[in-house]
């Protein structure tokens, strides 16, 4: 959409640069005329529908009005990740192993105890900081049950390398099992 408007704007401009070329040099054109209209209302219209068009786009890709299945809390420290959601009987706690419902969509609230970190699942969404003393928010979903690589994408120390982490992702008999915290 961004291109066809840049193009559309493109072509528009350049018209009217031929345009100008080609007329009688003899008639006058109405500055103020040119000026409103190819100053302001021009570019303001343009602008405008890039601007709406971006917004509506970016809530939509970045989920702000997704009501996620269920929360997670996932705190970044040398050279792991910790990750905790409840559940009726308690907390469950993991070291390095996101576990999460296939098909649902799973908020992350990500936080660090020392640098800041990145935590990134290509396969599921984009990457995103995790800063110490602060609270970010990330939304994954997992369309197909399986295991998801992520890694910390900010360079963090010597053992950087090996902080990586899993996420699986559970069909629902067996992410009842250990909703209930039957099993991990």
């Amino acid at each position: 959409m961004l291109l066809v408007l840049a193009t559309a704007a493109f072509l528009i401009i350049f018209g009217l640069f031929l345009l100008a070329l080609r007329r009688n040099r003899n008639r006058t054109v109405s500055l103020r005329l040119f000026l409103v209209w190819g100053g302001l209302v021009f570019p303001l219209v343009l602008l405008t529908v890039a601007t709406v068009y971006g917004v509506v786009l970016g809530e939509r890709i970045t989920g702000a009005r997704t009501i996620p299945a269920m929360a997670v809390e996932a705190r970044a420290e040398r050279w792991r990740w910790t990750f905790t959601h409840g559940t009726p009987q308690g907390s469950i706690v993991t070291e390095n192993v996101l576990h999460v419902p296939a098909g649902q969509t799973v908020e992350i609230r990500l936080t660090s105890t020392d640098v800041i970190h990145s935590f990134w699942v290509p396969r599921l969404a984009g990457k995103i900081d995790a800063v110490p003393g602060m609270r970010n928010r990330i939304l994954i979903r997992a369309d197909q049950p399986g295991r998801y690589g992520g890694v910390c994408a900010e360079f963090c120390g010597n053992g950087h390398t090996g902080m990586i982490f899993v996420v699986v992702a559970h069909a629902a008999p067996d992410w009842d099992a250990i909703a209930r915290g039957d099993s991990r």
